[in-house]
C-alpha cells in the first residue's frame, strides 16, 4: 500500500487520529537507562509495542538519533515497526529542504536506507526541493505550512506583494501543495495545533490534503479545537504528541504510562470528532 492508503487503513482500524512522535532524549530515559544513548532502540520500540494499536502513525524524529550517532538504531526501528506494527504508516520527520543532487540524496536516505513512508519537508528553497521526493511512488511529503514554534510568524505570516491577492506565505504554500505542486497527490502540509485558526484558514485552502499537526500535548495544542478546525472528509489529519506521551512516567512503567496517555489522547481525539460530526 502507498503512504495515503496504510494511512487510512490505519486510522480506520485504531478508530484514531494520533500520532505518537518518537523523539528519544537519553536524559529523560527510566532508571538504569537514563543518559544511555545505547538504549534509544530499546526505549522507542517499546513504546511502539506499547502503542501501535491506538495510532494512525509513528514519527521518528532522524535529530534525536543524529546527534548521538545513533542512526543504526533509527534503522532497527523502522525495520521493528515494518515487523510489528506494519499497518501503521511512518512519517520521517527530517524537515529536508535541498535542490539536486543534494536532495536525490535525502530523498534516498529517507526512502531507501530507513524505509520510511513519508517524510517532513521545508518548501523555502521551491519546487525543486521537493521533486526529487515525489519521484518515490505512492511516498508521502509533508511540507511545513504554519508551523508551531512562536518565530514561525518571522516568515509564515508575512504577506507576498508579489503574488496576486497578496496572500501569507503560509496561505501561498497551502495553494501551492493543494495545486501545481501536487503532481502525483502525494503532498501535505504540517500545521501547528497551537493555532487552530490557521488550522481552519489551510484546510480551506487545501481541502484535500493530509495535515500533519504537532503541538497537542506538551506544546500546549487544544485537541478539541485542533479536530474543528483541520478534520473534513475529505481531508484527514494527523494530530502529533511526542513528549507527553513519551515520558508519561519516568520510571520502570514508562512504556505502560506511555499507552495509557496515548489512549488518553486518542479518546479526546474522538470525543472531538464526535462532537463535530
Amino acid at each position: 500500500m502507498d503512504f495515503l492508503e496504510l494511512l487510512r487503513t490505519a486510522t480506520a482500524q485504531n478508530d484514531s487520529m494520533l500520532c505518537v512522535g518518537l523523539d528519544p532524549d537519553p536524559e529523560r530515559f527510566p532508571g538504569a537507562w537514563r543518559g544511555d544513548a545505547r538504549k534509544m532502540y530499546d526505549f522507542c520500540a517499546a513504546i511502539v509495542d506499547h502503542t501501535a494499536d491506538l495510532v494512525c502513525a509513528f514519527k521518528p524524529q532522524i535529530a534525536y538519533f543524529a546527534a548521538h550517532g545513533a542512526e543504526e538504531q533509527l534503522e532497527r526501528l523502522l525495520q521493528h515497526i515494518r515487523c510489528h506494527a506494519p499497518q501503521v504508516p511512518v512519517i520521517l520527520d527530517a524537515k529536508r529542504g535541498d535542490i539536486g543532487a543534494t536532495a536525490e540524496q535525502y530523498a534516498k536516505e529517507a526512502f531507501e536506507r530507513y524505509g520510511a513512508d513519508a517524510v517532513t519537508l521545508s518548501p523555502f528553497m521551491g519546487f525543486d526541493s521537493v521533486a526529487p521526493y515525489l519521484d518515490y511512488p505512492g511516498k508521502g511529503a509533508f511540507l511545513l505550512c504554519r508551523t508551531s514554534n512562536p518565530g514561525g510568524d518571522d516568515l509564515q505570516n508575512q504577506r507576498l506583494a508579489s503574488v496576486p491577492g497578496e496572500p501569507l506565505l503560509y496561505e501561498h504554500i497551502a495553494r501551492l501543495a493543494q495545486g501545481p505542486w501536487n503532481r502525483n497527490g502525494q503532498l501535505g502540509l504540517v500545521v501547528g495545533a497551537t493555532y487552530p485558526a490557521e488550522i481552519e484558514r489551510v484546510r480551506a485552502l487545501a481541502p484535500t490534503l493530509p495535515l500533519l499537526i504537532p503541538g497537542v500535548g506538551a506544546q500546549g495544542g487544544d485537541a478539541a479545537a485542533t479536530v474543528r478546525a483541520g478534520l473534513r472528509a475529505e481531508g484527514p489529519i494527523i494530530v502529533n504528541s511526542s513528549r507527553a506521551i513519551l515520558y508519561a512516567s519516568t520510571k520502570e512503567n514508562f512504556a505502560a504510562a506511555a499507552r495509557a496517555e496515548a489512549l488518553r489522547t486518542r479518546d479526546a481525539l474522538n470525543a472531538a470528532r464526535a462532537r463535530t460530526a
